[in-house]
């Protein structure tokens, strides 16, 4: 088992730039695909980007494609989301989620075991 904690949410002009954090705690975040979901009002939760257990492989959103990077620090127990040129549809709660059974084809399919209380980002224009 595993407890996500988010952070680094706030408030930003367009076109700055934000990085958010999740981190562990109860065990290592080794043996888990990590994932970053976002929640905007009145929609549904949608991917944002994945890292494999090893941070070798990483996948995106479209939307996101060329201005989000996650990355992850395995010997701190943290996965970073850095979130560039950032725009007001960007404006959610982002969310961190593990789990320990995901393969590639399912990293978009938010079933994920663990997830963290969210951080709000907010864009104004």
């Amino acid at each position: 088992q595993v407890q996500l904690s988010e952070s680094g949410g706030g408030l930003v002009q367009a076109g700055g730039s934000l990085r958010l954090a999740c981190s562990a705690s109860g065990n290592s975040l080794r043996p888990y695909v990590v994932a970053w979901f976002r929640q905007a009002p009145g929609k549904e939760r949608e991917f944002v980007a994945g890292s494999s257990r090893n941070g070798a492989s990483t996948h995106y959103a479209d939307s996101v494609k060329g201005r989000f990077t996650t990355s992850r620090d395995n010997a701190k127990n943290t996965v970073y989301l850095q979130t560039n040129s950032l725009k007001p549809e960007d404006t959610a709660t982002y969310y961190c989620a593990a789990d320990r059974s995901k393969i590639l084809s399912d990293y978009r399919n938010p079933s994920y075991a663990y997830w963290g209380q969210g951080t709000q980002v907010t864009v104004s224009s």
